[in-house]
């Protein structure tokens, strides 16, 4: 009604309308397909009503590997405050048994001398146990083998001998448990996959006349993943022909690397395709399926052995449609330098347009016509060679 007045333009009008949409009707469109793998590795699945919890108790040792820090430390914390507690009480009830804590005790007659002998005196259980106090302080100095000198187990009672036997092989397997689980959790194989690196953003282009899917990976240190292989696996929705309906369908693509087969020599960055084919599942992508409404998602996996360590380690990632980028390649980052090669990991997820058919494989193999009306730039070099004294020479186009 203003607007029709002229007292509000009609575009501000139209502006407060979408802004009094509601914010989860305006973003539902928006809603992006759920990774499997995130960018970092780490696997989306949440496991919900596992009714036998008991099996994870029957591997005490990978669960307590598998906790968070903070967990982690609490129970490494707590077993031992709860031993030194339960000790300290066991050798309080000895103590307290044996008359150890009753002053009036402490000098008594020997009886084979009768009332006219002399006194002998009081020998405790441990001696210098007092109260409860000095009894849980004797159970920390004889757990961690501490020995102050103030108190000690004389060999009046062999139950408290017995106690002692007890808690010594009881700390032992504390330790062990607990001092090999904060190794192994300092020494995880996911921390050596930190410096593994893939590239943001995957590409499709052609190469060798093929339209190819590429990435970029490469290894930040200098000691070397040995044994390193890496695979593909398409991950989407499917329906079989009986109509049963998978929901993640993991599907194996087979790449091409410089190496060959699967194994990589993963010294500097090396650029990983795979040829798209009739036997590859993007056999039918076309720029236009690269949208973050598509159902698919490739995921990356390199494993290999770490050569310091010896450990078994693992890094993933995964690329939705919307992070594959159609026609373009990634830019060179390896070049010649005083007779050593370097590599810049400033341009490590760069990309430059090049010219690529917007169809499929398909149809690229159907109708090879579609080649002969493409311009191809000139192939570039991959390394440049810092040579001063090195002729400098221009390539240009002929004159048509």
């Amino acid at each position: 009604m203003l607007s029709r007045k002229g007292i509000i333009p009609e575009e501000y009008v139209l502006t407060r309308l979408a802004e009094d949409v509601p914010e989860h009707a305006r973003y539902r469109a928006r809603e992006r397909r759920a990774r499997f793998v995130g960018k970092n590795g780490a696997c989306n699945v949440a496991h919900k009503n596992i009714r036998e919890q008991g099996r994870f108790l029957q591997d005490v040792f990978t669960t307590l590997v598998d906790l968070k820090w903070p967990h982690t430390l609490l129970i490494f914390t707590m077993s031992f405050l709860c031993t030194w507690l339960l000790f300290g009480m066991v050798w309080w009830l000895i103590a307290f048994a044996h008359g150890d804590l009753d002053h009036s005790t402490r000098l008594q007659r020997d009886p084979g001398e009768g009332a006219a002998g002399a006194p002998a005196s009081f020998v405790p259980c441990v001696t210098s146990i007092h109260s409860f106090t000095s009894a849980f302080l004797f159970s920390i100095e004889v757990q961690v083998t501490i020995g102050f000198g103030g108190r000690m187990v004389t060999e009046e009672c062999p139950a408290a001998i017995l106690v002692l036997i007890v808690q010594n092989i009881v700390g032992l397997v504390i330790n062990a448990i607990m001092l090999g689980c904060i190794f192994m959790k300092t020494s995880q194989a996911h921390r050596r996959a930190e410096t593994l690196i893939f590239s943001k953003h995957a590409v499709i282009a052609l190469r060798e006349g093929k339209l190819c899917f590429m990435l970029r990976v490469g290894d930040l240190r200098k000691s070397m993943i040995i044994s390193a292989t890496i695979r593909m696996q398409v991950v989407k929705k499917t329906a079989s022909l009986e109509g049963e309906v998978v929901p993640l369908n993991q599907i194996d693509i087979q790449m091409e690397n410089p190496v060959g087969g699967n194994s990589i020599f993963l010294v500097s960055p090396l650029i990983i395709y795979h040829v798209i084919d009739k036997n590859s599942p993007l056999y039918d992508i076309s720029p236009t399926n690269l949208h973050h409404h598509e159902d698919l998602e490739i995921i990356v996996i390199l494993e290999g052995v770490v050569e310091t360590t010896g450990i078994t380690t693992q890094a993933r990632t995964s690329y939705l449609a919307d992070e594959i980028l159609w026609g373009q390649r990634f830019v060179p980052i390896v070049a010649e330098e005083d007779g050593r090669y370097s590599v810049d990991y400033s341009k490590f997820g760069n990309t430059v347009k090049v010219p690529t058919p917007s169809c499929t494989a398909r149809q690229l193999e159907e109708d090879k016509s579609i080649m002969d009306t493409m311009t191809l730039s000139p192939k570039g070099t991959m390394r440049r060679r810092s040579v001063k004294l090195k002729p400098k020479f221009t390539i240009s186009e002929e004159p048509s």
